[in-house]
């Protein structure tokens, strides 16, 4: 992993912030794309468990979007990480995952991660998977939504990875 630039900013996202993340993940081309609207409310409400990245000019040129799980309230669900093309393969979508996961670990307790991430998303499995190596953690896989469940179209299954504990 290359370490990210030394002119990266990260810090929670802001309602301002929310038209940019939908544009990454938009440009991702393998996200499942959310409405704007759902974007600016994520800035709004989980601004907390959530962390962008901004490039020397202040705009966000990445993000983690997560939540805390409210029955299992020392893991944090990642939702969504987008890193522009142009800032890919920098080791920022590592720094945001760590930097939330401790501030997150800090201010709440969290011990666990999960994530779903589909078949065949090698960047995201190597992203995961390095993730747990670097904080001792163990994975565990399993189909959380199979294909079946998807009603607007072919959608593959999403398997659920559960990363923890996280070694202090």
């Amino acid at each position: 992993m290359t370490a990210a630039p030394a002119d990266l900013l990260v810090d929670r996202p802001a309602t301002t912030d929310g038209a940019a993340l939908w544009r990454l993940a938009r440009d991702s081309k393998t996200l499942d794309l959310n409405s704007s609207y759902s974007y600016l409310l994520w800035c709004r409400d989980f601004a907390g468990t959530s962390a962008v990245a901004r490039g020397a000019d202040g705009e966000p040129v990445g993000f983690v979007t997560g939540y805390v799980r409210p029955d299992r309230p020392r893991t944090l669900l990642v939702w969504q990480v987008a890193v522009d093309s142009a800032h890919r393969s920098r080791g920022i979508a590592a720094t945001l995952l760590d930097g939330l996961t401790a501030r997150l670990t800090a201010e709440r307790g969290i011990t666990d991660v999960e994530t779903t991430i589909t078949p065949g998303n090698t960047a995201s499995e190597r992203l995961f998977t390095s993730f747990a190596a670097r904080h001792g953690a163990r994975v565990e896989r399993e189909v959380l939504f199979s294909a079946d469940l998807f009603p607007d179209g072919p959608h593959d299954p999403e398997v659920l990875y559960r990363i923890g504990p996280l070694a202090r």
